[in-house]
């Protein structure tokens, strides 16, 4: 039996269903709660950014959010993005944002690699943010604007994606829906170090997207709570 059932993804996740839109106006409701409780973080962040190494305050990225395509759903084509969207071919990309946990120009050299435990790239700052995820709050505007939700599978970049989607069954059906803040994957395991780490932790996206109920999105935020709190992140 397969993992994955895509016509009751598609059904439920039908961009005007009544569930995506339940979904959406908790995001907004969300977001601007978590900004609230969170002024603190991007008050003091910055400074502990600053004062351990040089570097910009805020990390930014371009991620491949959700492939409408493959959900039939008519796409505007936003000025400036829809040659990048025909090129990567996978999704919607998009800059994502994130507080600053790794040295500059960390991927001069070795391009595009998975950050590992005690990894020399990783500020002294940056290892705490990364374990209590708190490098992740930012992303608070991503979600605001309509390129993230609260849960879903984290978003990743084209390179990963490329790579993956042919060695580990369903990796591209994580973009029917969009990326997350958090999600089932990253409150049950940690950052990806490996192959293996990511194999593990699709599976969990896939059982997020075929089980989806807004009751299990409320678990996973609480259970992102606890990953905060417990410094259990990495």
């Amino acid at each position: 039996m397969s993992l994955f059932r895509p016509l009751s993804i598609t059904k439920s996740f039908n961009a005007y269903s009544f569930r995506w839109a339940i979904k959406r106006i908790i995001d907004v409701v969300g977001v601007f709660i978590g900004l609230i409780l969170t002024v603190p973080f991007f008050i003091v962040i910055p400074i502990l950014i600053k004062l351990d190494s040089p570097g910009p305050v805020f990390y930014r990225q371009e991620r491949i959010g959700i492939n409408r395509r493959r959900l039939n759903i008519k796409v505007q084509k936003e000025m400036g993005m829809a040659d990048r969207r025909k090129k990567a071919g996978f999704g919607k990309p998009f800059m994502v944002i994130k507080f600053r946990t790794m040295h500059r120009y960390a991927e001069k050299t070795s391009g595009p690699v998975w950050a590992k435990k005690k990894d020399p790239r990783i500020t002294r700052i940056g290892a705490f943010l990364r374990a209590t995820r708190i490098d992740e709050i930012p992303q608070l505007f991503n979600v605001l604007k309509g390129d993230m939700s609260l849960v879903g599978p984290r978003p990743e970049r084209e390179f990963f994606i490329r790579k993956l989607k042919n060695s580990i069954d369903n990796y591209e059906k994580r973009l029917l829906v969009k990326p997350g803040l958090t999600g089932l994957a990253q409150v049950e395991h940690k950052y990806d170090e490996s192959e293996d780490d990511v194999r593990l932790k699709v599976k969990y996206d896939i059982d997020y997207i075929r089980n989806l109920k807004i009751l299990m999105d409320f678990k996973i935020i609480l259970k992102t709570v606890f990953v905060v709190l417990s410094a259990k992140g990495m």
